[in-house]
């Protein structure tokens, strides 16, 4: 692992890193957030099948997801502005009361989609929480982390 910091200049001023070099490659990013909910709540969800008086839980998120992927670039300084070709949410509901938000990201081009990943799981989580902060605040949004990327200078598969 580098132990260089990218968005710095030789003057150590923050700065956007030049991808003008770099080789267009397919790159595609995995990102993962988990929305814990109290089990009354999650049971509460379940047998309304994901409504809430907002609307679809799950299907809003997914579109608020993709929505913020696409604008990662307005939301975090350095990030390039990128053209995605495909980006997916996916959310499904476990044993443990978690809501797992998964977001795939993915373009050809010169950097990788990792923020645009991550964005995309944060703000559908962040989402999940709003339609449903209602039925409890002791809702809990955990563990948004990157699982995979592919493309670039090297790939990356997290457990």
């Amino acid at each position: 692992m580098s132990s260089e910091f990218t968005h710095v200049d030789e003057h150590r001023q923050p700065a956007m890193v030049d991808v003008g070099g770099k080789a267009v490659t397919h790159r595609t990013a995995v990102a993962e957030a988990r929305v814990r909910f109290p089990a009354s709540v999650a049971e509460a969800l379940r047998e309304a099948g994901f409504e809430t008086s907002k609307g679809p839980v799950f299907h809003t998120a997914i579109v608020a997801g993709v929505m913020a992927a696409k604008r990662t670039h307005e939301l975090i300084p350095f990030c390039h502005p990128l053209g995605l070709e495909n980006c997916r949410v996916e959310i499904d509901m476990n044993d443990r009361h978690e809501a797992v938000v998964r977001c795939t990201a993915s373009v050809h081009h010169k950097t990788g989609v990792e923020m645009e990943a991550l964005t995309g799981a944060s703000i559908a989580a962040l989402t999940i929480y709003d339609m449903c902060k209602a039925l409890s605040h002791e809702i809990v949004i955990a563990d948004l982390r990157l699982v995979e990327k592919h493309g670039g200078k090297r790939d990356l598969s997290l457990p």
